[in-house]
């Protein structure tokens, strides 16, 4: 989950090298602290998996970055920066990651409680 996470943000650090310059502090910047921060949360959180609570709130962390990143690629195909294509092949992708994120939560949530 931490790789695709990190494989997407790269993806999104390629994309966003032909926005436009006057984006380079807002649109560009935003896309790619967001994308970026969906994969670090993921792994801060496994890092301190230990405290379950703490583990839970960086995954859900990473699923609101994930939402600002994909808000952030509807803005980048409005302003015709990105493809109807591209968007939907990231989009999709952040699809499959929030998928992976909440099954992660449910599971651990169950497994946790199981096991006490």
């Amino acid at each position: 989950m931490y790789q695709k996470a990190y494989t997407l943000a790269m993806e999104i650090f390629e994309i966003t090298k032909k926005f436009p310059k006057e984006e380079t502090y807002s649109l560009t910047d935003q896309i790619r602290r967001s994308s970026r921060s969906v994969a670090i949360n993921i792994r801060e959180g496994f890092a301190k998996k230990k405290y379950d609570q703490v583990f839970i709130r960086h995954l859900n962390d990473a699923l609101g970055s994930s939402g600002e990143t994909r808000g952030w690629l509807d803005f980048s195909l409005d302003c015709k920066y990105i493809s109807k294509e591209e968007h939907v092949k990231s989009d999709s992708k952040y699809d499959e990651v929030n998928a992976m994120t909440y099954t992660l939560m449910r599971k651990w949530g169950t497994y946790k409680t199981d096991t006490r």
